[in-house]
């Protein structure tokens, strides 16, 4: 995608609306007005905020342009604040390590905005370029690695995308009275778009994970938890499907819906560490997190 002509402000890009042809409309203002007429419009023109996808400021003559994106900032909604800080592990030229709390998701989406990773690195760190090489799900904690320099997502992404990177997690979940560890898990697992639990189901494995039983502490047990493969809920679906899921989790073997206010009961999940080979100088990088799970 093309870089957008506005700059990041307070940590977030600008939106920006495609404007379709076979439109009636003979100015982009008409057009703006008309399709999404609540939005502040006339506070955004008069702040030339809103422009072109070349960056040219747009006014109440400038000509429709079908096919073509124009750009504005766009105020969003207010979140409930996370609680609990981003505490930065590694940061040099183009690489910023992070350790990431409970409940904060990694990128603006649908209701959670700003309450995230990469707007508030890009605002407290003043990194408008910063962003995540990897995901880590919102009520998962640990170690997430982001770029600050653009020229270098590419090679960090596809260490993960090649599965060069060794990564262990920690979970809390029910001792199991049987089973032998350590013991790997493969399953099939399908997520469909729009839906928020994914489910296995027969057929070739597309995921796979290796299972490390730690301490018993009482009902509970600490698990490792070094996964081959990266599927949307994996390491959940893979302990849920032993008999195990992990503590705090809303998601599995039920859905159950969580107050939007209460941080007391996170899923107890943890990405401990994550080990690669630098794709830029060989070097070999370690990066772990201090977090603590609680039983």
């Amino acid at each position: 995608m093309a870089r957008a002509p506005l700059p990041i402000r307070d940590g977030l890009g600008p939106d920006r609306i495609r404007m379709p042809a076979g439109q009636p409309s003979v100015t982009v203002v008409d057009y703006l007005l008309g399709q999404h007429p609540g939005e502040d419009w006339d506070t955004r023109l008069g702040a030339g905020e809103v422009v072109d996808e070349h960056g040219r400021v747009v006014d109440h003559t400038t000509p429709y342009q079908p096919t073509r994106f124009v750009y504005f900032y766009r105020e969003p909604a207010p979140e409930v604040p996370v609680p609990f800080a981003v505490d930065v592990l590694h940061r040099d030229a183009g690489l910023v390590v992070v350790d990431k709390p409970h409940f904060l998701a990694t990128i603006p989406r649908g209701a959670h905005i700003r309450e995230t990773v990469v707007v508030r690195l890009r605002r407290d760190l003043g990194l408008p370029d910063l962003v995540p090489v990897h995901r880590l799900d919102r009520m998962t904690a640990g170690v997430l690695l982001c770029t600050a320099d653009p020229a270098l997502r590419r090679p960090y992404q596809e260490m993960f995308e090649k599965q060069r990177v060794r990564k262990t997690y920690e979970a809390i979940a029910p001792a199991l009275a049987d089973g032998e560890f350590p013991r790997t898990v493969r399953s099939r697992i399908r997520k469909v778009h729009g839906e928020l639990t994914a489910s296995e189901e027969p057929g070739e494995p597309n995921s796979e994970t290796l299972i490390e039983l730690g301490e018993r502490r009482g009902a509970l047990a600490r698990y490792r938890l070094r996964p081959r493969t990266g599927r949307t809920h994996q390491l959940r679906l893979h302990l849920n499907s032993l008999g195990a899921p992990i503590v705090g989790d809303n998601f599995y073997p039920e859905f159950r819906r969580r107050d939007p206010n209460d941080f007391t009961d996170p899923l107890r999940l943890l990405a401990r560490r994550l080990e690669f080979d630098d794709p830029l100088t060989g070097e070999p990088r370690r990066f772990e997190s201090p977090r603590t799970l609680e039983y």
